[in-house]
């Protein structure tokens, strides 16, 4: 009869553990996965989400769902995505302004962006444009900080505590003016009244009103990136208008709940990593305004934790509380 001493049975069974979690990740995904939006559709999350999954579907050679769960400035889809279990057939399609800034403006989340959820690519970074109506007689920024000096103007964004509020509140800060926030549900309501002249601007995402300023019924004044975007180099940036220390270009990113085999998450990081080097998705990317971003699951959480930080300090410059 064989032996087997205790450290040696030790030994075999944490290989064959580690063979088995090796199998399960080169099997993923063996059914559909869903892929969660915490916007409505037709912003930048919404248009990245769909473009990857189309991609993401072919390689995995499985349905890869989008599921728009918008709401309470993306909470509820967070909410939704860190409660769905740790096999990673979920995922949350999540940006610097809702992932980010969210810790920082409510007062409480049913998450914890640090412990529920696990990091697993960054995709892209994207600048956000600011836009007015070319009804408005704001032809430049300039003209826009002079108007705020002489009169009354309103800026618009998706709701209090949105990346959209605090870029105005940033620009007010830079520029030394007082435009006034006017919050709305979601982007698109917002991006309705500029189009009616019920306010003066809105700071948004390229997608969300790159239609509107090609028809030219908006018209961009600056994008909000340090350096002009590739897809739109037409457009100056804030820092070249007098503004040299402004630059917001947030990261967009994929995460699973927070418990996910660590595997299984560097399977999903190559795969992902590996569309994001093909040249039909950068140029994808690029007609959206975007910029391809790769990362580790290990950098991106660095990432995660650099923006949770910038963006807390902004918050409480801006004095934004949502309960």
């Amino acid at each position: 009869m064989m032996r087997i001493f205790p450290c040696l049975a030790g030994t075999m069974l944490a290989a064959a553990c580690a063979l088995s979690t090796a199998v399960a990740a080169e099997n993923f995904p063996d059914k559909p996965v869903h892929l969660v939006v915490p916007q409505a559709p037709g912003g930048a999350s919404d248009t990245l989400a769909r473009i990857l999954a189309q991609y993401l579907g072919q390689k995995w050679k499985q349905s890869v769902v989008v599921e728009n769960r918008a709401g309470a400035g993306g909470n509820i889809g967070m909410e939704y995505v860190a409660k769905s279990g740790t096999d990673g057939y979920t995922l949350l399609m999540s940006y610097e302004g809702s992932h980010a800034i969210n810790p920082a403006i409510y007062r409480r989340l049913p998450f914890d962006v640090k412990t529920d959820f696990s990091p697993v690519a960054t995709v892209a970074t994207l600048p956000f444009v600011v836009v007015t109506s070319p009804k408005s007689g704001v032809k430049s920024l300039q003209d826009l900080v002079q108007a705020a000096k002489e009169r009354r103007m309103t800026f618009g964004s998706a709701g209090n505590g949105s990346v959209n509020h605090l870029l105005g509140e940033m620009f007010n800060d830079a520029a030394g003016v007082k435009m006034v926030h006017v919050p709305y549900r979601g982007a698109a309501p917002a991006i309705q009244d500029l189009l009616g002249g019920q306010i003066d601007v809105v700071f948004t995402s390229f997608p969300s009103v790159k239609g509107y300023i090609d028809a030219g019924t908006l018209l961009p004044l600056a994008v909000t990136s340090a350096k002009r975007s590739a897809s739109a180099p037409a457009i100056p940036t804030i820092a070249e208008q007098g503004y040299p220390s402004f630059d917001v270009n947030p990261w967009f990113g994929l995460f699973a709940a927070g418990g996910v085999d660590a595997a299984r998450i560097d399977l999903m990081n190559r795969d992902i990593n590996a569309l994001l080097a093909t040249p039909e998705i950068r140029e994808k990317f690029a007609a959206q305004g975007a910029v391809v971003y790769a990362t580790t699951p290990q950098e991106f959480a660095t990432q995660v934790n650099a923006a949770l930080a910038k963006w807390a300090e902004v918050v409480k410059t801006s004095g934004a509380q949502v309960e």
